[in-house]
């Protein structure tokens, strides 16, 4: 492969990594960047909703004069079809990847790249995928609508069971009650380069706290679901599903409500362990309690600097693995006279494993769901002041602009973006919140 070829998938890598799209991720190995592996996370208000659906991206050395091959590994085992244009196979029909026909100006340029074919693969992910069928796009009748609706119903399960929840307790090594209907898929099959590599999850992490930033939409989405299907009602073929390419199963949203929430005390349970395997690691002099401890320092010692913002930061038990952050609320502010305590749980496995941010005092916020945990991005993954940062700045910005994936909070965002009278209620709720936080801080 030419060196121009490899300089312009790095580059591309680097400019996605770097990005603010919060719905995307790429990742690969350090040996090989001509394997790819992406994450497309399901746009909000769709079927899809926060599901995690991964692929691969295979470039040769005509890149980017011809367009990788692309191929959807969430698929249950080679079982499911999650759209009319992700086939059950891994197949993706994109007219930019020359897997479909499309119109003059569709096709593949070297002006394009992976960041535009993973957008227009998302752009499969939409409301009433049926559409995406050939043929289908027209569809009106009674029976179509019928149709529509019944596709996309099981989409959204589908999405839940298998990019959601099998997916996490996969992560967390959580038996399921019962066998899977069919075999996990391998991800690693095409991609590890020799036996007794270990497994390539470059998305563990990612999908772990997305978890807990989206568990209260989840969550709501198995409630109004479970008032429209009957557990055991089966799943309905679709026009257009043939022999080895259909999605079939049946409804089970209260058997998966449940394992909703085993991940969710799972994941609880793992946050809360970094406590004792950090103060393993201090014992043992490792370098990442060393790296933790000089970090706490030097941003303590900037803060008592800093007059713009007020906070007081310490280590839980001398632990520099838990922090805790006292946060006060700036005056002339919807925050004035809060005093928030915050604790920052840190992985061992830092920086390949990113802190969990939690409110130990309760907010009504829109970056903080109802069960405290702050939906935040930093901009220096290693860097500890960059988290601090960036948390400080979800809870203070005032008007940030629309994105449904940092609305963790379902009821505060629902008033925050809704009418004049809405947003007053929210703000009052807000500094209600605030009020309340003096006293329940101590």
């Amino acid at each position: 492969m030419s060196n121009q070829s490899i300089l312009r998938i790095t580059r591309e890598l680097s400019e996605i990594q770097r990005g603010s799209d919060l719905s995307l991720a790429v990742a690969c190995r350090d040996i090989d960047v001509r394997h790819v592996r992406a994450l497309i996370i399901g746009p909000p208000d769709t079927p899809y909703e926060f599901g995690f659906f991964e692929f691969t991206a295979k470039f040769t050395k005509e890149y980017p004069t011809k367009a990788p091959h692309v191929q959807c590994i969430t698929t249950n085992g080679g079982h499911t079809r999650f759209n009319p244009n992700i086939y059950a196979g891994g197949k993706v029909c994109l007219s930019i990847l020359g897997t479909w026909r499309g119109e003059r100006g569709e096709e593949w340029s070297s002006a394009q790249g992976l960041e535009s074919i993973l957008i227009s693969i998302q752009s499969l992910m939409s409301t009433n995928p049926y559409e995406n069928e050939p043929g289908f796009e027209d569809a009106k009748s009674d029976y179509d609508k019928k149709n529509q609706a019944a596709y996309v119903a099981k989409i959204r399960h589908e999405t839940l069971r298998i990019s959601v929840i099998e997916r996490l307790e996969d992560y967390l090594g959580i038996k399921r009650g019962k066998p899977s209907q069919v075999t996990v898929y391998n991800a690693e099959e095409d991609y590890q380069s020799g036996a007794g590599d270990a497994p390539f999850e470059p998305f563990k992490d990612l999908c772990k706290r997305r978890f807990l930033w989206y568990y209260e939409s989840y969550l709501a989405s198995i409630d109004a679901e479970m008032k429209k299907h009957r557990e055991g009602e089966r799943f309905e073929k679709m026009p257009f599903e043939g022999p080895g390419n259909t999605m079939e199963g049946i409804f089970q949203y209260p058997q998966l409500k449940e394992r909703l929430q085993t991940i969710l005390a799972k994941l609880n349970e793992e946050t809360l362990g970094w406590a004792t395997e950090g103060m393993r690691a201090v014992e043992k002099e490792m370098g990442i309690a060393s790296n933790l401890q000089r970090q706490f320092e030097q941003i303590v010692e900037n803060y008592k600097k800093n007059d713009a913002v007020t906070l007081d930061l310490d280590l839980v038990d001398k632990n520099p693995f838990v922090w805790r952050l006292l946060f006060f609320g700036r005056p002339m502010t919807h925050l004035d006279g809060g005093m928030f305590r915050i604790i920052i749980h840190v992985s061992p496995k830092f920086p390949d494993v990113l802190p969990r941010v939690k409110f130990d005092t309760p907010i009504f916020h829109h970056r903080v769901s109802p069960d405290g945990v702050l939906c935040y991005n930093a901009t220096r993954k290693d860097d500890m002041r960059s988290h601090i940062e960036a948390i400080i700045e979800a809870i203070e910005e005032e008007s940030p602009a629309y994105d449904p994936r940092t609305l963790v909070n379902l009821e505060a965002a629902k008033l925050f973006w809704g009418g004049p009278d809405q947003k007053k209620l929210y703000n009052r709720r807000l500094r209600r919140s605030a009020q309340d936080s003096a006293e329940n801080c101590f």
